[in-house]
This record gives structure tokens, sequence and C-alpha cells, in this order.
């Protein structure tokens, strides 16, 4: 990661998974499917603040009404967000309390770490599984949303739903390549 931005020279996964291990498999699989991702992510950025740039300009100087425009770029942001998830964990760019990490010893920050990815997973299948549970209401119900536009209420849920479910997957190959470093010493 840059401070300026992501960084797609560089590989974002830090966890360090035994090479030709069943883990060290699946996390080169979950680099390259997170590293697509945040090429669309980004481009779906872009695309969200032309809707946006657009919607203003239209009416500004042609007074047009826009109703669509704020709710496309919503739902593209959502799915910029939601999607990216298990690239920044990758990294473990999410927020992190760190306050006691130059109190323990390294001992204490694997320790540390174990317990709060731990509880991360735990957090994060809750929150795939009710996604996954809107979404499947939203597709069923025919939900759509209460705009003018009405698009489905599914879009942003699958996003949203895979987004979760690709940050739990992040957070477990992190989880099971730091046990079976553990297991190997």
């Amino acid at each position: 990661m840059s401070a300026h931005g992501v960084d797609l020279g560089h590989s974002p996964v830090m966890t360090t998974a035994r090479p030709g291990s069943p883990v060290g498999r699946i996390t080169r699989a979950m680099t390259l499917l997170n590293t697509a991702i945040v090429v669309l992510c980004s481009i779906a950025l872009i695309v969200a603040s032309s809707i946006l740039s657009y919607s203003v300009a239209a009416r500004y100087f042609f007074n047009a009404a826009t109703y669509w425009q704020d709710e496309a770029a919503v739902f593209l942001l959502v799915g910029a967000t939601f999607l990216s998830t298990a690239f920044v964990q990758a990294g473990r760019g999410h927020i992190g309390i760190e306050a006691l990490t130059g109190y323990l010893s390294k001992r204490g920050n694997k320790i540390r770490l174990l317990v709060v990815d731990t509880a991360s997973l735990l957090f994060c299948c809750f929150f795939a599984w009710k996604s996954w549970t809107l979404f499947h209401e939203a597709w069923v119900d025919g939900q759509v949303s209460g705009s003018t536009w009405a698009p489905p209420l599914w879009i942003p849920y699958s996003m949203m739903s895979l987004g979760m479910t690709l940050m739990t997957l992040q957070i477990a190959l992190q989880l099971a390549a730091s046990l079976d470093a553990w297991r190997s010493k």
C-alpha cells in the first residue's frame, strides 16, 4: 500500500502462508481476486464521480431533473466499499487498536492478533450471513428502492453480501496462516 493510494505493484497480502500448502494456494488465488476487484472498484469510483459531476452540471446549466444519478452513484459506492474490504484486510489496512502493541512482547502481540482476528471473523461471519438474508429477501420479494427510478435492491445487497463473504474469507485465511505458522514452529 502506498501513502497516497493503492499500489498494485506489490502484493497486498501480509499473511505469510507456506508456499504450496492449501492455505498458501488459496491465499495466492485470493490475492489475484482482490487485485482484480480493486481495479473494478477503482473504475466504479471514477464512474460514480463522473455521474455525480454530470448530475451537478445538468441541474446547474440545464435545470434538468436528475432522478437516477444519485442512486446509481450510491450503488457504485456501496459496491466499491464492500467489495474492496478483503483487499484492505489483506494488508491489515482496516482501523486497528494498537495501544497495547508497544507494551506486549512479540508473543503477546501474536496472541493479540489471534484474538482480534477471531473476533473479527465471528463478526464478519454474522454480517455476511445477515447480508445474504437481505439479498435473498430483496430477490424473492422483488424489492425496489423508493425512488422514481426504482432499481432493484438485490443489486446493492448482492455487492454487500459478496464483499462481506470475501472479507470473512480473507480473515479466515490470515487466521489459518497464523495458526499454521505457530504449528510449524
